[in-house]
């Protein structure tokens, strides 16, 4: 069975072919509720992927915990450094 084509309106940017692309930059809605509607899907979708993360776990507590050794360990490199050499002489 093959697929129904989908209308041109509600295509996806990625699946819009490059000689539809004009006439599918003119099928959105340029009215200021459109507009405000797009920006709303906008944050709501940046939201829910990078914001309002479902899973979770050890991984980022680890990486941060890792961080902070690694910064902590660099910035007091000098006076163990300067610690290792004077402690045999």
């Amino acid at each position: 069975m093959a697929d129904r084509p989908v209308p041109l309106s509600d295509k996806k940017l990625m699946d819009v072919k490059l000689g539809e692309l004009p006439t599918w930059a003119t099928t959105g809605d340029f009215t200021p509720n459109g507009i405000i509607s797009a920006v709303r899907r906008g944050h709501d979708r940046f939201f829910n992927k990078y914001i309002n993360v479902k899973k979770g776990g050890i991984g980022g507590v680890a990486m941060l915990l890792t961080g902070y050794v690694i910064l902590s360990y660099v910035w007091e490199y000098d006076h163990i450094k300067h610690d290792r050499w004077r402690k045999y002489h």
